[in-house]
């Protein structure tokens, strides 16, 4: 290998930045290249490392750019990816899953093996620090003979609940475990070897959009040699639990690798009346030597080793100085392992239930209506109650898969590419009212004028050109400064200088202002819509507008919560929505859909655990400290790791966040006859014990 190795990436989703990171702190390593075939969306990542933007795979390969790729693409391309990239001539890395079965596994060990390159598993977690001394007390037998082992994957995830529902692991059951399976499987194959698997049962099940099920719970019983082994994955609101407990004749360890902690504990020798306390004070002392080992890392390194960090770093450590060494890859990291993995994945898949798919409708939409991410929390309850009201919807999306199977035949996926001005208006061609619900998530100013704001443009430009009747824009109340708790904001309410407040905020508020100038212009026929704190429906339980998340079993709130709050039922939001697209007069205006005030953040709180006891730990955000915090670690971020495009937000800022000025809706209600939930008992009905906060 060159003394320089250098390397692409293949798909720059979010994924890609753990890898572009790892790399960017391995020695002897250089991204030369990002491949994506929205190119677009690879350029931000490319400017970062100095790399070239390839849209085509055929191109970067015969680029002769990169020694090596790594495939960030979603799992059912991996496996012809891989297989062009090693014919030709280039070292892969693929992401888990590295295939969707053996057999695919199998395939890039043949090409690897045809091409004479490395084939490389992606199993980050191996990397971690301390799963390699978990695994040298096994190997070593500090743990004695190896009885057990029991690994843990409990965390949520929230788009079983509350979407995005197009997303490859939501297509089918079996991709739940295909996705998340690798993690918990390559601890096992690695200290034990090959698994036989010995039973599986599921539970916990969640309906999806359409009526699809998918299991949350997944317990499978297996075995390696004489060594039993469980893996138990919970995916509802739960405590995170990431953990590799092995119990052995002498002692029992346990690795968090969420964490990146091992704590071991063992027998000792004390008489019976201090062996006990001995035991304890020796797993105290461990945890508190982990606790103070982390605290120290993320300390002298600004955070930016985070143990999901420290995880990739380890392994691309590793399997770089195996090729500019001219090694075979670490085993941890190696095409037999990953085949081991999928042996293990697949014989479990093998005794999954059939999964019965609900009868899709037939039939052809004729739109009328579009929704511009329809996909998301708002735009499928927006979706769902238009067709419930006789329209046929035309939703844009990045994808052809979306949560509608059961009204298929009123509603139409199309896919566009939200930086073609000239898609967006031939998307238009027979709709007369278009929603734009289409946010950015983004760090930078730079990229949300770039990614928000210009999108927003776009759409406005297009709908001009198309000659739809109306486009409805969904800005936010965020955009206000809502800092002083004497205040009543109305539609006529000012945003005030918006450029010290959170990127969200500002960028609706840019987007906003750009739309208007469109409407005195040249006519845009725009209706401005600012949703509230929405609730009910298919939404989140870790709602980030009442406070600061820590899981979902904590949160810690902007200020003390006992100030009442912009609350919106997301169905009550649809019917605002709807009513903006024929209510005479509603061009030119903008609404504020917030309802009526009945509760504050604590209130919120106390009827979740009262109505579904689920206590849920709530602290105070003493906002001025949350400020000063902030503004440490913006001068961190400015001055010691040179981000000259860090955010400082206001106090204001930080004071609004809490929601602490008042809302009047008498404007939608009379404008719109619009007339949000007024009951209190109706609304917690419809807000907490109607969806499934918490997956069961």
């Amino acid at each position: 290998m060159p003394s320089l190795i250098r390397v692409g990436l293949i798909g720059a989703g979010y994924i890609a930045d753990w890898h572009a990171t790892a790399l960017k702190a391995t020695k002897g390593v250089r991204i030369t290249a990002i491949c994506d075939r929205n190119a677009a969306a690879a350029h931000p990542l490319a400017e970062a490392h100095g790399a070239q933007v390839f849209s085509d795979l055929s191109d970067l390969i015969a680029s002769g750019t990169c020694d090596a790729v790594h495939i960030l693409t979603p799992p059912d391309l991996h496996r012809d990816i891989a297989v062009e990239c090693l014919s030709g001539g280039l070292h892969v890395l693929v992401e888990k899953p590295v295939g969707l079965s053996v057999a695919e596994v199998e395939a890039i060990e043949t090409a690897a093996q045809s091409s004479g390159k490395s084939f490389i598993a992606g199993h980050n977690f191996l990397g971690l620090p301390r799963y390699l001394h978990l695994k040298d007390q096994v190997t070593s037998g500090m743990l004695g003979r190896i009885s057990s082992v029991h690994i843990t994957w409990a965390l949520p995830l929230s788009p079983l609940r509350s979407g995005p529902y197009g997303l490859w692991l939501l297509r089918e059951a079996k991709n739940l475990l295909l996705e998340l399976g690798p993690h918990p499987f390559s601890f096992a194959v690695d200290l034990l070897g090959p698994l036989e698997i010995r039973a599986l049962e599921t539970g916990q099940t969640v309906t999806l959009p359409g009526g699809e099920t998918r299991p949350q719970s997944w317990r499978i019983l297996a075995r390696a040699g004489d060594v039993d082994v469980s893996f138990h994955l919970s995916l509802v609101e739960t405590t995170d639990d990431r953990s590799v407990t092995v119990r052995g004749s002498t002692g029992m360890a346990r690795l968090d690798f969420a964490a990146d902690t091992a704590v071991t504990s063992r027998d000792n020798t004390a008489d019976l009346v201090l062996n006990p306390l001995r035991k304890s004070l020796g797993q105290a002392g461990g945890h508190l030597r982990e606790g103070l080992r982390n605290a120290a890392l993320q300390l002298a390194s600004l955070n930016r080793k985070s143990p999901y960090g420290q995880s990739f770093r380890g392994m691309v450590s590793t399997v770089y100085a195996d090729l500019a060494a001219g090694r075979p890859v670490d085993g941890r990291f190696s095409g037999a392992s990953a085949r081991m993995v999928m042996q293990g994945i697949e014989d479990t898949l093998a005794r999954l239930p059939a999964q019965p798919a609900p009868a899709i409708p037939q039939g052809t939409p004729k739109p009328s209506v579009m929704v511009i991410g329809g996909t998301g929390y708002i735009g499928r309850n927006l979706t769902r109650a238009l067709v419930a009201r006789g329209h046929d919807v035309r939703v844009l999306s990045r994808g052809r898969h979306g949560p509608f199977s059961d009204i298929a035949d009123h509603v139409e996926i199309m896919p566009v590419d939200l930086r073609d001005q000239g898609a967006i208006a031939q998307a238009m061609d027979g709709i007369h009212t278009v929603y734009n619900l289409a946010k950015s998530m983004d760090m930078t100013w730079g990229s949300a004028l770039e990614n928000d704001v210009g999108t927003a443009m776009r759409i406005g430009e297009a709908a001009l050109q198309a000659g739809v009747s109306r486009l409805i824009y969904t800005g936010t109340i965020a955009s206000y400064d809502m800092s002083d708790p004497r205040a009543v904001i109305t539609e006529k309410t000012p945003f005030g200088d918006t450029e010290n407040r959170n990127l969200y905020a500002r960028s609706k508020a840019e987007c906003e202002a750009r739309l208007a100038r469109m409407r005195r212009d040249r006519g845009l026929p725009l209706i401005i819509a600012r949703p509230g704190i929405v609730v009910g429906g298919d939404g989140p339980l870790q709602h980030w507008g009442i406070g600061r998340w820590h899981g979902p079993g904590a949160v810690k709130l902007w200020g003390n919560g006992r100030n009442i709050l912009p609350f919106v039922l997301a169905d009550d939001l649809s019917d605002g929505l709807i009513a903006m697209m024929d209510a005479p007069g509603a061009i030119g205006q903008s609404f504020n859909l917030t309802g009526e005030p009945m509760l504050s953040a604590r209130d919120y709180f106390d009827a979740i655990h009262a109505r579904l006891n689920a206590g849920i730990r709530v602290s105070t955000g003493h906002l001025t400290g949350l400020w000063l915090a902030g503004s440490v670690k913006y001068a961190l971020k400015r001055y010691a790791l040179g981000r000259s495009d860090a955010v400082r937000p206001s106090l204001a800022d930080w004071k609004s966040r809490a929601h602490l000025a008042r809302f009047d809706n008498s404007h939608p209600k009379a404008a719109l006859n619009w007339q949000p939930e007024p009951d209190r008992a109706a609304f917690l009905d419809r807000a907490i014990d109607g969806p499934r906060l918490f997956g069961i």
